[in-house]
């Protein structure tokens, strides 16, 4: 028995990838958070599958399901939004099955960044504008932030930020970016990226927060900030240059 944990990709069910696809439909157990996870997926379980929707249970509860499972000897498709590797709350589940001896692997998604990112039709790595990508949050009542990864500290270098967990919180990330950025620096919000009520906001950081409050996102949204949200002017990269070596 295997606890297949998938990325289920960040809204669009024709966003997961085959091996999560098939995982699916080969797993008699699926667990999913049904407040992110598209039901569509769900159409790939097997006939007679057990789903559980984890939205409303806690870490123990899931951990029973995994558990029961394992004795029956039927293996798992959880289910995570985007790609697993990224703000998934997956750690904690893997180390409870370590500890219990309950072998699991890991299937990448679509993360919720490159949906955005898609959706907004950029490439976050522009040679000479942006080369570096941040993917982080800010601290709440979830979690506090580790040393060092606060976004004045994070913003001094520059790079392009991608914020998960933040936008109900925009205004603080405002007044946190504004020194090392500046007013007029671009930042776009992605909300249900990929989704067919996806919302799309591009402004600065002197009017972003105006407008996600007046279009009323509270969540599911991904911020980008950064100069290569509007970079036009940039030197063609290296990659396909005729002067490079073959």
């Amino acid at each position: 028995m295997t606890v297949h944990f998938i990325g289920a990709g960040p809204g669009a069910a024709d966003l997961i990838t085959v091996r999560g696809r098939d995982l699916i439909s080969a797993s008699p157990v699926c667990l999913y958070a049904g407040a992110l996870v598209p039901v569509e997926l769900l159409e790939h379980c097997p006939l007679g599958a057990r789903k559980v929707d984890t939205a409303n249970l806690d870490l123990d509860q899931i951990v029973a399901e995994l558990a029961a499972a394992h004795s029956a000897g039927l293996d798992v498709a959880r289910l995570h939004s985007g790609d697993p590797s990224v703000f998934s709350a997956m750690a904690e589940q893997m180390r409870r099955l370590d500890a219990l001896g309950i072998p699991y692997d890991v299937t990448p998604g679509v993360p919720a960044y490159a949906a955005a990112a898609a959706t907004l039709n950029r490439e976050l790595t522009v040679p000479e504008v942006g080369q570096t990508v941040i993917l982080t949050r800010i601290g709440g009542r979830a979690s506090a932030m580790p040393a060092g990864e606060d976004l004045t500290t994070l913003g001094a270098s520059g790079a392009t930020l991608v914020l998960h967990l933040a936008v109900q919180q925009i205004d603080r990330v405002v007044e946190e970016l504004l020194p090392n950025y500046g007013a007029d620096c671009p930042v776009a919000v992605v909300a249900k990226a990929s989704r067919d009520d996806e919302e799309v906001l591009r402004g600065t950081l002197a009017d972003i927060a105006e407008q996600v409050q007046a279009a009323g996102i509270r969540r599911t949204a991904v911020i980008v900030v950064g100069k290569v949200l509007v970079a036009t002017e940039f030197r063609d990269s290296h990659l396909y240059s005729t002067t490079r070596e073959r």
